[in-house]
């Protein structure tokens, strides 16, 4: 069984001819004529792709790019220790590396939008969860390469691993003199560039591609060592921005927590927030009534719930009633805003009062269907009192009276029903009454 299995996974069964992998891996490393050309092509499209912050157009750009070539040159040369191979495929992909800044720079230089887009930024804090993309993507572009089923999957590759956006956007930081964005983006071009080759690097070693050169044993452990340096030198950085990456997230998510408990206090309303993980800061702008220093105080320290301890908190106010420096129709713009904010806020609590005596009619549609003996039920909201207990421990209680047909429904039934309201509630804090 395990040695059908190993079988079925084997990749070795569909492995190319090793001379059509060698001229294949070859032939892209050049980069004259056509390769030259589509290069240049797409050094274009991926610039106006990242200016006009078009994601189709960047996708394009990543398709028609041939930069996967001379990446997977060098990883198959260093796995077969073809240096001669190794030379050309550096060579090659230098040029390719400095022509696209070049190009890249020019066109950012000249481009009348210099905005930095959403796009643009993005490639500008790599993370360990781009190795990830980097190796498997890799993987799966030498074993497509070294396979005689071809597949759809180079297309595919070569947008996950995205090699010419943050080239171009390296490119953009230096036509801009933003160096966090260039080094940034180059950065992430590296960790694609190391880590698909060292994919092909692995995938030549397993499938045990020919050796071109006797090698002696020293040579080949300098080598290793000197690959293992490399993916360490790539490797920490990145680790160290994706333990950044998921402590700023961790923060945006509890700060929206805190900013969805305080969008309105004693008269204020939140108008306007902005969160800063990075800087561990949230900044909310209130409108309405001014807040008093005990005020803000008290909506600083209720961030410690969330989480969110030792954030700088910024309170300010947007329009206050109370300041006199104000525009006196500006102040009554502000009074009707947020006289409209409190109708809404009432009549949100007269439209929950008016459906509250309908929910039986729901809960009884929901039922039916479960228990076709019950024909009726009515539901209403109640308090417990008693001689004891003030009003302002009052406990409430949901009285649900249902009407079934005579003697159809059995003691399991009315504990089946009993277990359907329980889950259908979610709270035991109700009575229930069948009549007949």
């Amino acid at each position: 069984m395990l040695k059908k299995f190993i079988d079925y996974i084997d990749l070795r069964h569909e492995i190319e001819d090793f001379n059509l992998i060698h001229n294949e891996i070859e032939k892209g490393v050049v980069f004259k004529g056509t390769n030259l050309w589509i290069l240049m092509f797409a050094i274009v499209v991926a610039s106006v792709g990242l200016n006009t912050n078009s994601t189709a157009v960047i996708i394009g750009a990543m398709l028609i790019s041939p930069l996967m070539g001379p990446i997977n040159g060098m990883g198959y040369s260093i796995a077969t220790y073809n240096f001669d191979l190794l030379k050309k495929s550096v060579k090659n992909f230098t040029f390719a590396v400095i022509a696209s800044l070049i190009a890249s720079t020019f066109y950012f230089a000249i481009s009348p939008v210099s905005t930095a887009q959403s796009e643009l930024l993005a490639r500008t804090t790599p993370t360990i969860y781009d190795v990830l993309i980097a190796l498997f993507g890799g993987l799966a572009g030498i074993v497509a390469i070294s396979s005689k089923l071809k597949g759809n999957v180079i297309p595919g590759v070569a947008i996950a691993t995205a090699l010419m956006p943050p080239l171009c956007t390296a490119g953009y930081g230096l036509a801009t003199s933003q160096f966090n964005f260039f080094f940034g983006a180059f950065y992430l071009f590296t960790i694609n560039t190391v880590f698909i080759a060292i994919s092909s690097v692995l995938v030549s070693q397993f499938f045990k591609f020919p050796i071109s050169n006797v090698i002696e044993e020293s040579r080949k452990k300098s080598v290793n060592r000197w690959i293992t340096i490399i993916i360490t030198i790539t490797l920490l950085p990145s680790i160290y921005f994706g333990y950044k990456l998921v402590l700023n997230e961790k923060f945006n998510e509890n700060a929206a927590k805190f900013i969805s408990n305080v969008t309105t206090y004693e008269g204020s309303y939140l108008l306007k927030y902005n969160i800063d993980a990075p800087k561990k800061e949230v900044k909310l702008i209130y409108g309405g009534n001014l807040l008093s220093d005990d005020s803000k105080l008290r909506i600083k320290k209720s961030a410690t719930d969330f989480e969110i301890i030792g954030a700088k908190i910024v309170i300010e106010q947007g329009f206050s009633f109370n300041e006199s420096s104000i525009d006196e129709n500006q102040v009554l713009k502000n009074k009707l805003n947020a006289t409209l904010f409190q109708l809404e806020k009432v009549k949100k609590t007269v439209d929950s009062i008016s459906t509250k005596p309908m929910f039986g009619k729901e809960l009884l549609k929901e039922i039916r269907p479960l228990f076709p003996q019950i024909y009726g039920l009515a539901y209403s909201d109640t308090y417990i009192f008693n001689d004891t207990q003030d009003t302002t421990g009052l406990q409430k209680l949901a009285l649900i009276v249902i009407n079934v047909k005579s003697k159809s429904l059995k003691k399991s039934d009315e504990e089946s029903v009993n277990q359907w309201l329980n889950a259908r509630l979610k709270t035991d804090k109700y009575k229930v009454y069948f009549v007949e």
